[in-house]
């Protein structure tokens, strides 16, 4: 039922749509403009694919990069690759209307170049998950799918302040490690990983100045001395072989939440999972950064 409304929403929009065009500018500051919403789309970056889904138009995708999985009903849809290998002849054969894309994709140019409409959007703060929201909401029903990704937005707000207010006393100000890969590359302030983590009264260790997701030297995390380590659980096994690794404070009083595979996917994507998130993360708090 919920379906076939959205075909019908669609299909009253669209003509309008087709006459005025829809533009929007994207994160390398390019206006592309397209005569109507997309009927095909190709989406290679995971958080872009569940952004898509939450804003109704899953059954406009016709493939997706190999890593994405949420939800369960693009497991199916064709994989085209991941950001350094995106197979070119699959989406061009596929004729998307729109292909999806983030700033670190190496194949751009080459889309562009074969004439396929792009747009590149990466969100990596907050501030960035709110307006992909609503461009992808922009781009998918005009106006009226602009506000749906702001609502979607507020809906998130509520879920990270309702994660916050389960934090005891005990945890908050608590100093915190989060490596979201093992070169080590971690969650700064200033990614949306380190803001809500800010939301959850919890101190970073990693400064804003060094970016959302710097790659660090082990022994600046060993000079930090956090409290609580979060890690994804393919990583954690490396943790106690790092220099120095095992006279930190988190280690030694065994403080790190070790997150799995499927919470790891949560965790890193920036966009409508991200009240989920704010949870795994206060639940690590509270059951392990509370621990003497």
């Amino acid at each position: 039922m919920r379906r076939s409304l959205r075909v019908v929403v669609f299909a009253l929009w669209l003509p309008l749509l087709a006459h005025a065009g829809i533009t929007v500018t994207d994160d390398r500051g390019v206006p592309v403009t397209l005569a109507a919403p997309p009927a095909r789309i190709v989406s290679l970056l995971p958080s872009l694919t569940e952004a898509v889904c939450e804003l109704g138009g899953c059954e406009r995708l016709v493939a997706t990069d190999r890593y994405s999985n949420h939800p369960a009903s693009v497991r199916a849809l064709p994989k085209t690759g991941g950001l350094d290998d995106a197979n070119i002849e699959i989406i061009v054969a596929l004729k998307p209307d729109l292909v999806l894309l983030g700033l670190s994709s190496r194949v751009i140019d080459r889309l562009e170049a074969l004439g396929l409409q792009v747009v590149v959007l990466e969100p990596r703060t907050n501030a960035d998950v709110r307006r992909v929201l609503g461009r992808l909401g922009l781009l998918l029903a005009g106006p009226e799918g602009a506000a749906a990704g702001e609502s979607v937005w507020q809906r998130l707000q509520r879920e990270i302040d309702a994660a916050a207010r389960t934090v005891p006393a005990e945890a908050r100000g608590l100093s915190v490690y989060f490596e979201v890969d093992s070169a080590p590359y971690a969650a700064g302030e200033s990614s949306f990983i380190g803001e809500t983590l800010a939301r959850l009264h919890a101190k970073n260790i990693v400064p804003a100045p060094l970016g959302p997701f710097p790659k660090l030297n082990p022994e600046f995390v060993v000079r930090a001395d956090p409290q609580l380590i979060m890690v994804h659980q393919r990583s954690a096994g490396l943790l106690g072989g790092r220099p120095g690794w095992q006279n930190i404070r988190a280690m030694r009083e065994q403080r790190v939440c070790r997150f799995s595979a499927e919470e790891g996917d949560v965790l890193s994507r920036p966009g409508p999972r991200m009240g989920e998130a704010a949870r795994l993360m206060a639940r690590c708090l509270l059951d392990v950064g509370v621990r003497r």
